[in-house]
């Protein structure tokens, strides 16, 4: 049995050494296992990161692990796109314990190393399940030809991409995506489309400094291109099944998962309105269609929300929140919120000081991850 308490304070005196844990961390790993480097990409600073995230929403739970058991299924079943095998897990294992001891110094007892060993187990053996599992189902990645590359401006393009064989997602999920320019990264995206017969999927790329997948996507691929797509992932923008009026509200390529639930939305209508932001008109990237659409169905309603320039039919001056809130009529709806992270926090606390339930608040945030 672990010692929740015990173990979130081993965590706790770990983690104040902030960057050094993850360098010492694969240091470690790759000097002791040099068989696994392959695994993971050249650069690995996007990959430290994770390791930190992850062992920190593992411990955060540790005293109810049930609920993060749904979060490390699909860590695992992921994690084949990078290779990882069931047998890769005891190097890990044994790189993280050598890490915690590290950096615990007189607090790393035999009881705390007990209950990590006992922690990292259960969570390799739920992940390790979950993948072999998957392998039964679905294939580990798909390839994809670009079968569209569209560039909007000087940051933005809209790519449709063929999966070679059927990819099955659900409006509002998440896949990751790799470009052989840029071996063994990944960066999550939102699919801009519910799922079509052609089995195309369009994604909206914007470039982030430094990105090295959005500018490899965005600079350098072409149509017939072949990209690699991961498996699904993120359940917090799918749409719930009820018939409560939606309220959307987007940052820049946060559009993305909206469009496609605006899609969904159209096959079982129900009152729908729409918050998009950007810096200014121009930059609302897919104002005709949404124009066009919005004319053509009572049911959905688009506000474009800007922050430079002057009222106009349709626009308005402020950040998506800011609009609605103004606009009112927000109880009783389902929100559903995809931006940057300052937007996705103000909109979550805007909306539940107006009363919305905290419950009906779905959201999803990109940042690092390029989303």
């Amino acid at each position: 049995m672990v010692d929740a308490d015990r173990l979130k304070a081993s965590w706790g005196l770990v983690a104040a050494h902030g960057e050094q844990v993850p360098l010492f961390f694969y240091s470690r790993l790759f000097l002791a296992h040099p068989e696994v480097r392959e695994l993971f990409p050249i650069a690995m600073a996007s990959q430290r990161d994770k390791l930190v995230r992850a062992l920190g929403a593992v411990v955060s739970n540790v005293d109810n692990l049930d609920a993060v058991v749904p979060y490390l299924r699909r860590l695992g079943a992921d994690h084949r796109k990078f290779g990882a095998l069931r047998e890769h897990y005891p190097a890990v294992g044994d790189a993280l314990l050598a890490t915690l001891a590290h950096f615990s110094g007189p607090a790393w007892t035999p009881e705390v190393a007990a209950d990590w060993e006992t922690a990292y187990g259960i969570v390799a053996q739920v992940m390790a399940d979950a993948a072999d599992e998957a392998a039964h189902v679905t294939p580990a990645w798909w390839d994809g030809t670009v079968v569209d590359h569209r560039r909007i401006g000087i940051d933005l393009a809209v790519l449709t991409v063929v999966p070679h064989t059927r990819l099955d997602y659900r409006p509002g999920h998440s896949i990751t995506v790799s470009s052989p320019l840029r071996p063994r990264l990944w960066r999550a995206y939102s699919p801009a489309n519910a799922p079509r017969e052609d089995n195309s999927i369009e994604l909206h790329v914007r470039l982030v400094d430094a990105g090295l997948v959005s500018t490899a996507l965005v600079d350098l691929t072409r149509p017939g291109d072949v990209l690699r797509l991961g498996p699904p992932i993120d359940d917090n923008l799918v749409l719930r099944d009820n018939d409560r009026p939606v309220l959307m509200l987007a940052g820049g390529t946060g559009f993305a998962p909206m469009k496609a639930l605006i899609e969904q939305l159209a096959r079982r209508p129900r009152p729908t309105h729409l918050f998009w932001g950007a810096e200014t008109t121009d930059a609302l990237y897919d104002l005709p269609g949404l124009r066009h659409f919005e004319a053509g169905n009572d049911w959905f309603r688009f506000t474009g929300c800007v922050r430079a320039g002057y009222p106009e039919p349709g626009i308005q001056v402020g950040n998506p929140v800011e609009v609605a809130l103004r606009y009112g009529h927000t109880v009783g709806v389902d929100a559903y919120v995809c931006g940057p992270p300052g937007m996705v926090s103000a909109a979550r606390s805007g909306l539940v000081e107006s009363g919305v339930d905290p419950a009906c608040i779905y959201f999803d945030q990109y940042g690092d991850e390029e989303k």
